[in-house]
């Protein structure tokens, strides 16, 4: 059996330390603060958001982007397997709306215990990772005999600790997270060892995160909570996403969870103009919503334009919707004309919020970018073209998980293996 040595003791290197020490190999894990996976104990809001209950391709259809990445690794391991996996050990679970697997006794704290309970037939050290032992190893030869043109190939045969000591093995695996929350232990050491080992890094931003706006509205409305209301993010003029649920204004722009949805859908933000438009009243149509403004006019008759709005918004978003609407706020609402109805209609159906940016990397749920990840093979460089960058020969897969990343030999993947990874 293999030593197997894992940096990062977050949700993905705990998972991997237990696999691999239940199929009996010698594990050692890595970890730089003094708690293990403390970022499980801030996932949903405290409750940890463990997975969906449904199957594997309606698990893929809601993955934003190349869904097919995921197909392995969610065939071997699907949804259904994570919720066995943890009532194996003892946590209870409960579904919720959309499906969401949460522990019964809303603690994240559960979870985490519980996987390190899994992890427990593996050492873990509080020590850092300052970088890849690379040992120099002769380069594969491609069809014909001749070496591939190509820079020196290293293997990967352990990790020097930020205390200075080194710790060797057969298989490393990286799994220290990306950028997010880094107060939990997310620096983003595994980028500076990918870059080590010759890899390309994709340059992380802010995903699933909260969207700064300039509009001075938000800030008037800071702290208020909407609950039931339909979000539509437009990219330029066109509309990308849509979901209906709770949202938040902040003195800095918009949050909450259809917030945090909608940021996974953002591009470039250089090269496109992003708005996103509140449907207050997603229950009722415009013909419903005129009626029901009509009826509450009817009722508030000798009160002023504000005081009209009672039945219909929140307080603190009353003032901020007359100021928006136009209205000279001394108008009674029996004097408010069909077409300023009209008008009211639109803006609760409509509520624009342009967004100017998102939030930082600190305080993103996750980051996006990372590697780039494939299966390399041998070959030799053009004779008429210069080199590239990034070197074409490497010859070993790149197996990514959520938080982690492995590298493992092709002819053997049922086995930790000696990683190869190969630098230009």
């Amino acid at each position: 059996m293999a030593d197997v040595l894992i940096v990062g003791a977050g949700a993905a290197g705990l998972m991997a330390a237990g696999a691999a020490a239940r199929l009996g190999h010698a594990v050692t894990v890595l970890e730089h603060t003094e708690q293990p996976a403390q970022k499980i104990l801030v996932t949903g809001k405290g409750r940890c958001n463990l997975t969906n209950a449904c199957d594997e391709e309606e698990f893929l259809r809601h993955v934003r982007t190349n869904p097919r990445f995921l197909y392995s690794s969610l065939y071997a391991f699907p949804p259904a397997r994570t919720m066995e996996l943890f009532e194996s050990l003892g946590v209870a679970l409960k579904v919720e709306r959309g499906r969401r697997v949460f522990p019964v006794s809303d603690k994240a704290a559960e979870v985490r215990q519980a996987l390190l309970t899994y992890a427990s037939g593996a050492a873990i050290v509080q020590d850092g990772a300052a970088g890849l032992l690379l040992e120099p190893l002769e380069a594969p030869a491609p069809d014909g005999g001749k070496k591939a043109k190509k820079g020196p190939a290293f293997r990967c045969v352990g990790v020097k600790g930020a205390s200075g000591r080194e710790y060797r093995a057969d298989c490393v695996l990286v799994a220290t997270g990306g950028l997010s929350y880094p107060v939990t232990g997310s620096t983003g050491d595994g980028y500076k060892l990918a870059r080590q080992a010759g890899h390309t890094i994709v340059e992380p931003v802010p995903s699933l995160v909260s969207l700064v706006s300039h509009d001075p509205d938000c800030k008037k409305m800071m702290g208020l909570a909407l609950k039931n209301v339909k979000l539509t993010l437009f990219e330029d003029a066109k509309a990308v996403w849509d979901e209906q649920g709770e949202m938040l204004f902040t003195h800095f722009g918009i949050s909450g969870p259809l917030t945090l949805s909608a940021s996974s859908h953002l591009g470039d933000m250089k090269k496109h103009r992003y708005r996103v438009e509140i449907d207050l009243k997603p229950a009722l149509s415009d013909e419903q919503l005129y009626d029901r403004i009509t009826r509450d006019f009817a009722l508030l008759a000798n009160h002023a334009a504000q005081g009209a709005l009672v039945k219909l918004l929140p307080a603190s978003m009353q003032p901020v919707m007359v100021e928006r609407w136009g209205i000279d706020p001394a108008t009674r609402a029996n004097q408010i004309t069909r077409e300023q109805k009209r008008e009211l209609v639109r803006l609760c159906k409509h509520w624009a919020v342009p967004i100017d940016g998102r939030g930082d990397l600190a305080h993103a749920v996750i980051t996006a970018g990372a590697y780039r990840c494939g299966r390399w093979t041998p070959a030799p460089w053009p004779a008429k073209k210069p080199r590239a960058s990034i070197s074409r020969g490497k010859c070993w897969t790149w197996t990514p998980t959520p938080a982690g990343t492995t590298c493992r030999s092709p002819s053997a993947p049922h086995r930790p293996s000696r990683p190869i990874c190969t630098k230009a």
